[in-house]
């Protein structure tokens, strides 16, 4: 009786075997592509720092004043309560990464604080560009500038006012 119980067994096996060998009948085949983009990490370097050169305030009571400086150096202080002069420079930085790839800049505002007392601050809120596509991999890399503008009143403290501002970029 052992036998057949064996040659069952031995037939299942088999059969079972067969049938996992087997393709399904109702299969379907579709192929997928495959992309991988390599780039280069961003290398930034600063070039140049910010200058707003120096402001001089008229005397007497008055409101807010702006004085601001582009992307490309372009000084702007049009208000009759101020007088502006000196040397002033566009922050200048040098990215380098991946040629046509578009690079994100972040350069969010700083509060710049009175050499003389630190209770006295001012606003830098800067003016940087939003992208940059790069036009090479690598070496010699790309340049853009940060510009940026402060307020200023009749109340301003007189005295250096000094500030950090972080830049930011990715893809």
């Amino acid at each position: 009786m052992r036998l057949p119980i064996a040659i069952a067994a031995h037939a299942f096996a088999i059969l079972a075997g067969l049938i996992a060998g087997c393709s399904p009948v109702l299969a379907a085949t579709q192929t997928a592509s495959v992309n991988a983009n390599a780039t280069k990490p961003l290398v930034l370097t600063k070039v140049q720092d910010l200058d707003l050169g120096t402001l001089t305030l008229a005397p007497g009571s008055w409101g807010n004043a702006t004085v601001s400086l582009s992307q490309a150096g372009a000084l702007s202080c049009s208000s009759t309560n101020l007088v502006c002069s000196g040397a002033t420079a566009a922050a200048t930085y040098n990215i380098q990464g991946s040629n046509r790839m578009t690079v994100r800049i972040s350069a969010p505002s700083v509060t710049m604080v009175n050499q003389s007392d630190p209770t006295k601050t001012l606003t830098l809120v800067t003016d940087a560009p939003a992208t940059v596509v790069l036009s090479s991999s690598g070496h010699p890399g790309d340049n853009f500038s940060i510009g940026g503008s402060v307020s200023v009143n009749s109340a301003t403290q007189a005295g250096l006012y000094v500030g950090t501002f972080n830049v930011t970029v990715d893809y």
